[in-house]
């Protein structure tokens, strides 16, 4: 009687969907508080470990600290090819609560989007990949790869995470490539769908200027006032032109843009651009129209903090600015440093590296692998009119680190942005409902394309 039951209960009640359990992996995944700092990763890898295990697949938690645990599964194939990494991290940005409408952690649906920290940045893509990942086990998919799926720690804040696996933990995650988060997919005014598969990033290279001078009396104004040098120096660097350099996916990507109709006035300026004698021209004409263009050009400046005294009528003895800079990937944080020194060229201020992760320079991820390609093929069937692009984020991801290994990492460009303008970051972070289906079956698609047999 009791089996007659708990057969009736499974017919009644039957299994999630693929995109049912990726709505319900991010709402859980929302709900847990791990904002970094301080992070605390590891409720979050032990919920991806248990949901993993109770569908047959095996799930490890590991990493440096007991609070700051990333977590890895794999699906194992036949070993014909060598494998596909889906990776994600599970730490989210800090929230002003007095700044959301709706509690940032409760993973509450309103007006047909999924809200909360994380939604966008990057849970949703990690929910994604757990349901994949679990729907090819159910499915009995033959892979011709093992399929892994990292769900990684501090990618937000120090990237202590991907680097504690990289050097404790390599043959784990050792794979061909991996689709990771920073692909953007958006709607033109005129119904074009433009895919941006990231196969390169900015490098976050934060320094400080410091200037030195004596202290004293307000009263008595001095040639060596810190302030003064400083003000004069962030002058110097911020309207100095960065040198311009394209590499394989900034090229290729202005040539695409080009082609649409806002962009065409780009066109003018490509064979400029490839000539060092005229880029610098080139890229200062593109700069003011579109700095967004130019972002892609060349290494950014923009200072962001000062500091400075401690009372109006004191010369301080120090001045300090902090300066956000976003670095071209084939360029190094040394090359940077040594160019801003020689541009601002006081021997009062100095240039100090201002903490935080130095990712490595790399080059752009092929446009000629098979994931590349597969995403292209089919991110192009599933929308008629549409445009599949290379694409260098301004931001970063810890995608860097695995470049330098020699893995091709890619932003799959999966969830087509509704809002007007991302809200990763922001406040009320959301992601459609119809984006995260959507995003979800597209993400299928493309693993069983580049892992099935």
């Amino acid at each position: 009687m009791r089996l007659a039951v708990c057969l009736l209960v499974v017919a009644l009640c039957p299994a999630e969907t693929l995109t049912e359990r990726s709505r319900r992996y991010c709402t859980e995944l929302i709900k847990i508080d791990t904002s970094n700092p301080p992070g605390n990763e590891t409720p979050a890898a032990e919920y991806i470990r248990r949901e993993l295990e109770k569908e047959g697949i095996a799930a490890e938690v590991l990493g440096g600290e007991p609070s700051r645990q990333n977590v890895v599964a794999r699906l194992k194939g036949s070993g014909q090819q060598r494998p596909l990494l889906l990776m994600a991290h599970t730490d989210v940005v800090p929230v002003d609560p007095a700044q959301w409408t709706v509690p940032a952690f409760a993973g509450l649906v309103k007006d047909g989007y999924l809200m909360g920290r994380g939604a966008q940045d990057d849970k949703c893509l990690l929910a994604a990949e757990m349901a994949v990942i679990v729907d090819l086990k159910q499915s009995g998919v033959a892979l011709q790869r093992d399929v892994i799926l990292l769900g990684e720690a501090d990618e937000e804040a120090g990237s202590t995470g991907i680097q504690w696996l990289i050097r404790n933990a390599w043959s784990k995650i050792d794979a061909e490539f991996a689709i990771n988060e920073g692909g953007s997919a958006l709607q033109t005014p005129d119904g074009l769908h433009l895919f941006q598969i990231q196969t390169s990033e900015k490098i976050p290279t934060r320094v400080r200027l410091e200037a030195r001078g004596t202290a004293g009396h307000g009263s008595l104004p001095r040639s060596d006032n810190p302030v003064l040098h400083l003000a004069r120096a962030l002058v110097k660097l911020t309207e100095a032109d960065q040198p311009v350099r394209l590499n394989a996916t900034t090229r290729r990507y202005l040539q695409d843009v080009s082609k649409l109709n806002d962009f065409r006035w780009l066109s003018a300026h490509l064979s400029a651009l490839a000539d060092p004698a005229t880029a610098m021209t080139a890229a200062n004409q593109i700069r003011a129209r579109d700095p967004e263009f130019n972002a892609i050009l060349r290494t950014t400046v923009s200072p962001t903090m000062l500091s400075a005294g401690m009372k109006i009528n004191v010369i301080p003895n120090l001045a300090s600015a902090g300066v956000d800079v976003r670095r071209l990937p084939n360029e190094t944080r040394e090359e940077v440093v040594a160019r801003f020194r020689q541009i601002i060229n006081d021997p009062a201020v100095e240039v100090v590296p201002a903490g935080g992760q130095d990712m490595p320079a790399t080059e752009p991820s092929s446009m000629t692998t098979p994931l590349y390609l597969a995403m292209e093929k089919i991110l192009a069937k599933n929308y008629r009119k549409a445009m599949v692009v290379p694409y260098m984020t301004r931001g970063a991801t810890d995608g860097a680190f695995l470049r330098e290994k020699g893995m091709a990492v890619y932003g799959a460009p999966v969830f087509l942005r509704q809002d007007r303008e991302s809200r990763a970051h922001g406040n009320d972070e959301r992601i459609s409902l119809v984006s995260l289906e959507n995003g979800t079956n597209l993400l299928r698609e493309i693993v069983v394309a580049v892992a099935g047999r």
